[in-house]
């Protein structure tokens, strides 16, 4: 199974706790056919969403899910467009506009239908996208990232891009880039780094020849859509508490990033530090760290549960 190419690389006390697949479920949005995977208990006081970033799918972010969804918590992990087992109608025209959208439609759906407080948890490049759900949507309990990716600052998107030149260009050059180039697709390994994905370089290597995840080819109008994307400014964030639990040894996208980005949270901020653990955090003591901070924040949000 797909899950267990990833779950292989966690410390050995948590291999076996996760050795389960969730279940898939399927969101029906603008003629696309959007995966789901969902485990834990239906009864749980509180759900979490799972956001990948760019090169990741569900099955990536596994080894960090099933941690929490073996102890009984109401897990979801969605496959965004290009990505994982999710099917759309026109990959050349996707968009990390068309991310927001989606996953804000998808939060409204599962929170009219369920009223258990929801927690976005995302990786990479979904932390900021799951920063900015909350912000449109004003339904999530607390946000969790593992990195905060503002491509409103210079340095990030310097750090994030691996084609250096288009973390420069300022965004009228890439607005004519989208509009010449944009359906253009490329693989993703060729945009971003993906070989600083883990402090493992065979797991950097496994994210980026997954042919779900860091070996599609993505269009080349979704990076400039990204670059100049405004995302809501941190200082008008009030949608809900935010924690940022990034990997100390973050080669791809340092912990100084983030926390710039952090800083100017209105809204209540918590950051831990990820000892030992790089882009993709699997190491020890990080990977424990981050399953106690998840298991602290899902108690106290599960505990304000009417």
């Amino acid at each position: 199974m797909e899950y267990a190419e990833y779950v292989r690389f966690l410390p050995q006390r948590y291999r076996d706790v996760v050795m389960f697949e969730p279940v898939a479920s399927w969101f029906a949005w603008r003629g696309n056919r959007v995966h789901v995977a969902r485990a834990g208990a239906d009864d749980a006081p509180v759900r979490v969403l799972a956001l990948h970033g760019a090169g990741g799918h569900a099955g990536l972010l596994w080894p960090l899910l099933g941690i929490v969804a073996a102890e009984g918590v109401s897990v979801m992990a969605m496959d965004l467009p290009l990505y994982g087992d999710t099917v759309v109608a026109d990959p050349r025209g996707v968009r990390y506009r068309d991310w927001v959208e989606l996953v804000c439609d998808f939060v409204v759906a599962e929170t009219e239908s369920d009223d258990r407080p929801l927690i976005v948890f995302g990786a990479s490049l979904g932390g900021i996208l799951g920063y900015e759900v909350a912000a449109r949507t004003g339904r999530i309990a607390q946000v969790v990232a593992t990195c905060l990716p503002d491509p409103a600052d210079p340095a990030t998107r310097r750090a994030m891009a691996r084609w250096g030149p288009a973390g420069a260009m300022p965004p009228l050059m890439l607005s004519g880039i989208d509009a010449v180039l944009g359906r253009v697709r490329v693989p993703i390994r060729w945009l971003v780094d993906m070989a600083n994905m883990s402090l493992d370089p065979s797991l950097s290597r496994l994210c980026a020849t997954d042919p779900r995840g860091g070996g599609v080819r993505i269009p080349l109008g979704f990076l400039m859509d990204f670059l100049r994307f405004r995302h809501t400014p941190p200082e008008e964030f009030v949608a809900a508490p935010v924690t940022l639990v990034h990997p100390a040894a973050d080669r791809w996208t340092p912990p100084e990033l983030s926390l710039r980005f952090l800083d100017r949270i209105d809204a209540p901020t918590t950051v831990t530090l990820l000892d030992g653990c790089g882009h993709f955090p699997v190491e020890e003591p990080g990977i424990t760290r981050l399953a106690d901070t998840l298991r602290t924040l899902l108690t106290e949000v599960g505990g304000t549960r009417r």
